[in-house]
């Protein structure tokens, strides 16, 4: 059994695919030209490896890329992004072969600056051409069998799509015409999937998604043996859309299929990317900021009594425990069975503490905890050992949020749910922002809760 994915038309992932590359080779030509700089054998060796690299990128990044309606935020953001790697890789290859005097820094310079925002339009323009294509019926006919929630879910989501150039026409199903009232009310029902075959055939039918079990009735046996005397291709879809799904994917385990219902986001290149990523980020933070965290080493050290670091157990990922340092900004060092959050006007604060936990200056020397690898600089926030063990028997799927690293900061944070979490309700949706990050994670929402965080941290907001 092989499994793949339902592409483009051939035409339109053709364009779609060879676009980036296409734009990006051609602006440097075009730059070459109107700079007067000749397009030597130099420029040649340079538009090979953007080439490349342009092609890899594309299929690392495109599938982030949101090509449905009203989603122009996250496809220029995965166009910037991506381009943003490129420029990191072409500048490290030209230092390190030691040929980038070889070329014109204002023609490097100004295709570096001027390429993502042709990159984008680019884009756009094929978005309109593929919208203007399904407008005039350029499309591939659907039919589903099976009028339940899992068919229905997948119309709705080729309605909202239509650069897939897909039509669904109708619905297949055996039950009684009044138990799908309801369904029938929302698609439109085209009979008995003994019926499927023939009108397929009839309608020249492109493709057919079976959203029903098939392996316990005859009759779906039978429905694939009719389906296989048309040319329509045939996908089965799997009933997940009543899961709470969290990195699901396909895998095989000694060549049997299997689905990934929950599963963490980094494994495989994503788990070096997401390493990488923290290792550079904690190591030039931590020289940026050696002074301002020795200066407030110091200034804890002689206004309050007690260490400079607290320590405190948290959990991490897979729930075990980890030790997670702190500036001391407290008169006590709490890490018991119980441990009461800080609120405003919290007696136990001091002075200086309260300026930094106001200011998240007390976070500081967990970027020690990312080089040690026990947190991340993106991810759930580590909670207190006691909290964990209070909140993960009142909040669905509170320990899902251990599947990856605890952060220096989160999706939560730059949410407005920075600081107490005082009421149920407020540690739950926490929680909800926590696993939107698991199932959506990327290098760029990393990059962008990042800079994001800067942000929040300015406004002082939600820390006590």
């Amino acid at each position: 059994m092989h499994l793949t994915t339902v592409r483009d038309i051939p035409v339109f992932s053709f364009f779609k695919r060879m676009l980036d590359p296409v734009v990006i080779l051609g602006t440097l030509f075009v730059l070459t030209r109107v700079q007067h700089e000749p397009f030597s054998g130099h420029y040649l060796v340079l538009a090979i490896i953007a080439f490349f690299v342009s092609s890899y990128l594309h299929e690392q990044i495109d599938s982030h890329r949101n090509w449905r309606i009203g989603s122009l935020r996250a496809l220029a953001r995965g166009i910037f992004f991506g381009w943003a790697i490129f420029v990191a890789i072409i500048v490290l290859i030209g230092y390190a072969t030691g040929y980038s005097y070889l070329y014109s820094e204002r023609v490097i310079w100004t295709w570096f600056g001027a390429t993502p925002f042709i990159l984008l339009a680019g884009h756009l323009a094929l978005r309109r051409f593929a919208f203007g294509l399904h407008s005039a019926g350029q499309t591939r006919t659907v039919v589903i069998v099976g009028l339940n929630q899992t068919g229905l879910t997948l119309a709705k989501r080729i309605a909202e799509s239509p650069h897939r150039m897909m039509e669904v026409r109708g619905f297949f199903d055996d039950r009684a015409e009044e138990r799908l009232a309801e369904q029938m009310s929302q698609a439109p029902f085209l009979g008995k999937m003994a019926d499927a075959a023939v009108y397929v055939r009839e309608q020249g039918i492109n493709m057919i998604f079976i959203s029903q079990s098939m392996s316990a009735q005859p009759r779906g046996r039978q429905l694939l043996d009719e389906l296989q005397d048309t040319t329509a291709s045939i996908y089965f879809l799997p009933d997940l859309v009543t899961f709470d799904l969290m990195q699901a994917r396909f895998d095989e385990v000694g060549g049997m299929p299997v689905v990934a219902i929950c599963e963490t986001p980094f494994s495989g290149l994503n788990s070096l990317v997401k390493r990488a990523s923290d290792i550079v980020l904690a190591s030039i933070s931590l020289l940026m900021l050696a002074p301002v965290m020795l200066s407030i080493a110091a200034a804890v050290k002689f206004t309050s009594k007690g260490p400079v670091i607290f320590r405190q157990r948290r959990y991490g990922l897979n729930g075990e425990e980890i030790v997670v340092y702190k500036f001391r900004s407290m008169s006590v060092a709490e890490d018991g069975a119980r441990v009461t959050q800080a609120r405003k006007g919290d007696q136990r604060v001091t002075r200086l503490g309260a300026v930094l936990r106001r200011t998240s200056l007390d976070e500081l020397p967990q970027f020690l905890n990312v080089l040690g690898g026990s947190m991340s600089i993106v991810g759930p926030r580590p909670h207190a050992v006691a909290h964990n063990e209070q909140y993960r028997g009142l909040i669905k799927g509170y320990m899902l949020r251990h599947k990856v690293k605890p952060g220096i900061t989160g999706w939560a944070q730059v949410n407005g749910l920075r600081g107490e979490t005082d009421t149920l309700d407020k540690m739950a949706a926490r929680i909800e922002f926590d696993l939107d990050y698991l199932r959506n994670w990327s290098l760029s929402l990393d990059l962008w809760i990042v800079l994001r965080t800067v942000k929040v941290v300015l406004g002082r907001d939600n820390a006590y």
